[in-house]
């Protein structure tokens, strides 16, 4: 994969310290400041900036589920007039993440094209992967934050004095419950996905998809019981959850080789996908079309760059999640 090499954008694959014994390994984040009501220090001290309507913009891919859980976010906290976004093609070539018309991304830095822009602005020398989501600061002319776990924590809470929206999916007596579910479907299934669709040995694949489905077969029991993952409120580990689910028929189950059984064989995953989809605010965060595009677009996956018609699958059928207690957030 093309990455940055101090503050150069090479083409070729320098990406190789993310396979390991043919094995894939994401690259961790780099930039992880925050943003706070008033500026005030981030939740483990990183150093933050104000909330302020208009300052900040999300550049995202709606290809990618990191990217797409904080668009999830920033629709479900009502922040579309407060925090800007911007989407790139959803085709990932050889000069990265794509913008088909040069865009603003402030007086400091002026109009990009190419994604890889707003990390050199931020890092002159920056080595590394180049990805998205990233949390921008107009004013600054700088990435605040490329990493989506925190974004989403970011959209939770700091603008809500701004909006008036108290919606929580973070909600502090359920954080125990929630990270406990984040840290294996992270592992085993968000990640899984690509260590299956990129391991480049079976044995690589074969413990990737095996730890994937077997994690699927773990969070159907748990569905058969629970409305949603922390109990009867949705929070921010149904939407990382929801992300990786609705690419999985179109896309992980064909291009990434995830195929012992589709996410419709599960009846409380497939009930529980198509709820969070008809959920106000997050069917617009989901383009089929690009996510087919861009996952049979990477050419060491599908070299013919063929994409399938199919499947067909309509996320607006009814779902039976009605049968379980609870159906709401906490905050409202």
């Amino acid at each position: 994969m093309p990455q940055l090499v101090q503050g150069k954008w090479v083409k070729n694959d320098v990406a190789a310290s993310e396979m390991k014994d043919g094995a894939f390994h994401r690259e961790p984040t780099r930039f992880r400041y925050w943003i706070t009501t008033d500026g005030r220090s981030g939740p483990d001290g990183q150093p933050s900036f104000a909330a302020e309507a208009g300052r900040y913009r999300l550049f995202v891919s709606y290809l990618c589920p990191w990217a797409s859980r904080t668009i999830a976010m920033r629709n479900l906290k009502g922040l579309q007039e407060i925090v800007g976004l911007t989407a790139a093609n959803p085709v990932l070539g050889e000069d990265g993440w794509i913008y088909d018309e040069p865009v603003d991304a402030g007086t400091r830095v002026g109009r990009v094209r190419y994604h890889h822009q707003l990390y050199t602005a931020s890092d002159p020398g920056y080595s590394g992967k180049v990805s998205v989501p990233v949390l921008w600061d107009m004013q600054e002319g700088r990435i605040v934050n490329n990493e989506s776990a925190d974004i989403l924590r970011i959209l939770n809470s700091a603008f809500d004095r701004l909006t008036g929206n108290r919606l929580d999916l973070y909600p502090a007596a359920l954080r125990t419950a929630i990270d406990r579910w984040n840290e294996p479907i992270y592992a085993c299934v968000n990640n899984g996905v690509y260590r299956a669709g990129f391991a480049k040995t079976q044995a690589a694949y074969d413990q990737a998809v095996v730890s994937l489905f077997g994690m699927l077969d773990e969070l159907e029991r748990h569905l058969d019981v629970n409305r949603y993952l922390a109990g009867e409120y949705l929070t921010e580990a149904d939407i990382r959850l929801f992300v990786t689910l609705v690419r999985f028929d179109v896309a992980y189950h064909g291009a990434f080789k995830c195929n012992i059984r589709r996410i419709e064989d599960y009846p409380c995953l497939s009930n529980y996908l198509r709820e969070l989809y008809q959920w106000p605010g997050i069917r617009e965060t989901v383009r089929i079309d690009d996510i087919k595009r861009g996952y049979y677009g990477i050419q060491h996956i599908n070299p013919a760059g063929i994409v399938p018609a199919g499947p067909a699958i309509d996320f607006d059928r009814p779902h039976d999640r009605s049968r379980l207690a609870g159906l709401g957030v906490f905050g409202t």
